[in-house]
């Protein structure tokens, strides 16, 4: 039998999601959201798990082109980031207050606002 390893390459290659990166001002604060594909569609929201954003939450998802393809063409996807979350967000301080999931939950509401979804489904 082989030796084991404790680490694991793997290469892969990078899909590019296309899109626009947007930030959204909430009552709470600025928020990102990454939108693919045409508005016109309905909406797909998705929001990452805790301390993920939606790049390291839904990669593996995104990752695969026929997964890709079939969303992009039925949907405008909504990729909502937590505050401090977003690709690039500078380190938050131990002194910040951390927003209440009643805070968050608004934030999303907010957003969906500014955007003017009614309908949607959502990926959390």
């Amino acid at each position: 039998m082989g030796e084991s390893s404790d680490s694991v390459s793997v290469d892969i290659d990078i899909v590019s999601f296309g899109g626009k990166e947007c930030m959204v001002r909430t009552s709470k604060g600025s928020v990102s959201v990454f939108i693919c594909g045409d508005q016109e569609k309905p909406a797909l929201i998705t929001y990452p798990d805790v301390a993920l954003n939606y790049m390291s939450c839904f990669q593996g998802l995104f990752f695969c082109p026929d997964a890709t393809s079939l969303l992009l063409h039925n949907f405008c996807i909504y990729h909502i980031d937590a505050p401090g979350h977003e690709v690039g967000a500078d380190v938050i301080s131990s002194d910040a207050p951390l927003p209440s999931v009643d805070d968050l939950a608004d934030q999303v509401a907010e957003v969906l606002d500014f955007f003017g979804l009614k309908e949607f489904c959502a990926w959390v």
